[in-house]
């Protein structure tokens, strides 16, 4: 698989990786990658996040049904 590096309004760099290869590794807009520089290249691997993650997952569940889980907790 193959991507470009572009040019932002800003000045810098930044590399766009295919919708296809997030989706497969579960990858989000806003994760976080660690760079790893080897003598072939780089490495991208995630931050593990997964209780970060976990926890606006609770969250949004909190906030969507937070009159039902009231009725619960009386």
């Amino acid at each position: 698989m193959k991507t470009t590096i572009h040019k932002l309004d800003d000045g810098s760099d930044a590399l766009i990786l295919p919708r296809e290869m997030l989706d497969s590794l579960n990858l989000q807009s806003g994760d976080q990658l660690q760079i790893i520089e080897t003598d072939d290249g780089i490495i991208l691997r995630p931050v593990a996040d997964r209780f970060e993650r976990q926890m606006k997952a609770a969250r949004e569940v909190m906030d969507k049904y937070q009159v039902g889980l009231q009725k619960l907790a009386k």
